[in-house]
Order: C-alpha cells, then structure tokens, then sequence
C-alpha cells in the first residue's frame, strides 16, 4: 500500500480539517464546524487504528489513498458503493464510538453479534480478523492517538502517516 500523509488541523474557531495527501501530491480535505468539528477527529483517528491494526487496505483512509475523495467514502458518490471491508470497519469504528460514550468495552463476541444484527459479515472475502487481541492493540492505539490530539493545540495539527510497511 502506498504511504498517505495525514493531517487533521485544530482551528483556532472550534472546528477541525481533515487534510489527506497522497504520494502522487494530490489532496483531499473536508472541513468540520461545530459539534462534527469536536466528534470527527476522534471518529478518524479511531479509522487510523482500526485500518492500521487490522490491516484492512480497503477501509476509509486505504480508499483515500487509492484516490478516493472524502466524500466519496459515503457510498453516494460516483465511486459508489463501498468495498465490503470499508463497510465492515466503518461499522467497527462506528461501534467504537458507542463505547467510548457508554464507557464500555465489548468483546469481540460481542462485536460479532453486533455486526451481524447490522448484516455486515467478517467473511473470508472482507478479510477481517476482530479478536479480543486486535481488540486491545485497537484500543491502546487509539488512547496515544487521542492523548496526541488532546495536547494539540488550537493553530495546530496532528500529523500521520497511513500505509507504512
């Protein structure tokens, strides 16, 4: 997988960029105001950890990086629909979310279960492999990732680098 620069700025006004430059130089941003401008740059550092832990090529930041626009990963736009994996892992993170609201960890049982009354299936074609372990590399990934962004300061932004081998 080709390498993809990562920045999320942290506007002095509250709100957030999300900045992704692939090797080619070509860019794809989105900006978040408001309340989107406090809950996305968790939601995609929380991407970040899933895709990199998982290895999942094919989730929101892998699809970028094939030179999908962030607004494309919608499934709306004229790419389509998302890859099955980008479905899985939007789901993961998005039950990532969940607990980091409720204060709760699930198993990967429980994720299991949750994933199958949301239909999406970890079959052998979407090639994930969510166990308790990958669970807990997730996790403690996605704390350091939070705890950078916590110390970020207004003016700032956060660097990352997607698909290092």
């Amino acid at each position: 997988m080709r390498e993809l620069r990562i920045e999320i700025a942290k506007r002095t006004d509250g709100g957030t960029v999300l900045r992704c430059t692939r090797p080619d130089g070509t860019v794809s941003w989105q900006l978040q105001r408001g309340s989107t401008g406090a809950f996305f740059p968790l939601h995609d550092l929380t991407h970040y950890a899933v895709e990199t832990v998982l290895g999942v090529p094919n989730g929101f930041f892998g699809l970028v990086a094939q030179g999908w626009e962030i607004e494309d990963t919608t499934g709306k736009g004229p790419r389509g629909e998302l890859p099955p994996d980008a479905i899985a892992v939007e789901q993961i993170v998005g039950f990532l979310d969940r607990e980091r609201a409720s204060n709760a960890e699930w198993s990967a049982a429980d994720y299991a279960t949750h994933l199958g009354i949301a239909g999406v299936s970890l079959s052998p074609s979407v090639r994930i492999a969510l166990t308790d372990d990958a669970l807990a590399r997730i996790r403690a990934m996605r704390r350091e990732l939070f705890s950078q962004w916590t110390l970020t300061p207004p003016g700032e932004s956060l660097h990352l680098i997607f698909g290092q081998q």
